[in-house]
C-alpha cells in the first residue's frame, strides 16, 4: 500500500533525521516508481536516467532548493560503479539537451548521452533511441 507523508522531526531525534525534516515522503514501491518518474520528467531528464524499481521509499524536501529544472543536487543515496569501486553520485544535471552530467562528492564528474538513458516503458523514446543507433 503506497502513502504520502510530510516529516516532521523533533529535536530528540538529532541529525539522523535532518535530511527528513520537512520531507515529502512516498512509500510502497509502485507509488515510489510513479512519483520518482514523474520528478525526473517535470526536471526535464530522461526517464531511464536512475534504476527506479524496487524503491520502497522516496522523498523529496522542496524548501532547500537543491531541486531545479534540468538539476538535482545534494543527493543521497545513489552510486554508479567505476572501475571497481562505488562512487557516491551526488549532483545530476543536463548539459544542454543532449548530454547528462553526473558528479561525484570529491567534484569529479563526468557526461553521457541523454539517448543512452531513454525509458524502456516510453515507447517514442525507444524509438528515439533505436534511430541514434542505426545512424
Amino acid at each position: 500500500m503506497a502513502s504520502l507523508t510530510v516529516s516532521q522531526t523533533t529535536p530528540a531525534a538529532g541529525n539522523a533525521n535532518k535530511q527528513r525534516e520537512g520531507a515529502e515522503i512516498i512509500t510502497g514501491a509502485e507509488a515510489c516508481y510513479e512519483h520518482s518518474k514523474e520528478l525526473l520528467k517535470g526536471l526535464g531528464f530522461p526517464g531511464g536516467v536512475m534504476p527506479l524499481r524496487g524503491l520502497d521509499e522516496c522523498g523529496l524536501v522542496r524548501e532547500t532548493g537543491y531541486v531545479e529544472e534540468g538539476r538535482m543536487k545534494r543527493m543521497t543515496g545513489v552510486r554508479s560503479k567505476q572501475m571497481m569501486l562505488w562512487v557516491p553520485i551526488v549532483e545530476m544535471s543536463l548539459d544542454g539537451a543532449d548530454k547528462v552530467y553526473f558528479k561525484s562528492n570529491v567534484g569529479i564528474g563526468r557526461s553521457f548521452p541523454a539517448a543512452a538513458f531513454a525509458d524502456e516503458d516510453d515507447p517514442a523514446a525507444a524509438a528515439a533511441t533505436e534511430a541514434n543507433d542505426k545512424q
